[in-house]
């Protein structure tokens, strides 16, 4: 998966919208959407963008880094160690994604450290949990 793939079928699913119906919604294929989400390489640039300004988008330069959707997707409630950007390694479990105000872009996850999940499986209490920033994550990985 792209990270334009993961980010329209995130927020597809997000809207509860089949492929088809945000085909029609977008006034491209079907065909289209189904490469879109699979994350072919050459698809026409005028038509990604018909996709993308449904969800307020569109194709712009951005700095590289770790996509969030690629993380949502590959590493959501699953036993990771997060490397920060300040060499600080974390182990636990992505238990949610935070979004910024305008609830378009994940900058948050929230996170439960290895040594707190028996006392959270018991009381779901958020002291237990902890905010990691999007922008902090060097590196993600299985346990």
């Amino acid at each position: 998966m792209t990270k334009i793939s993961s980010f329209i079928k995130y927020n597809r699913k997000k809207l509860n919208l089949t492929q088809e119906e945000l085909a029609n919604k977008a006034g491209v294929g079907i065909r289209f959407i189904r490469e879109l989400e699979q994350g072919k390489q050459t698809l026409q640039l005028d038509k990604v963008d018909q996709v993308l300004s449904l969800f307020g988008y569109c194709v712009s330069p951005t700095k590289l880094g770790i996509d969030p959707y690629f993380i949502f997707w590959n590493f959501f409630n699953k036993a990771i160690k997060i490397t920060l950007n300040n060499r600080i390694i974390k182990y636990g479990i992505i238990i949610k994604e935070l979004f910024d105000n305008n609830g378009n872009d994940i900058i948050a996850w929230k996170f439960l450290p290895n040594n707190n999940a028996i006392k959270y499986q018991k009381d779901e209490d958020d002291k237990l949990t902890e905010i990691v920033l999007h922008s902090d994550i060097q590196n993600i990985e299985e346990q």
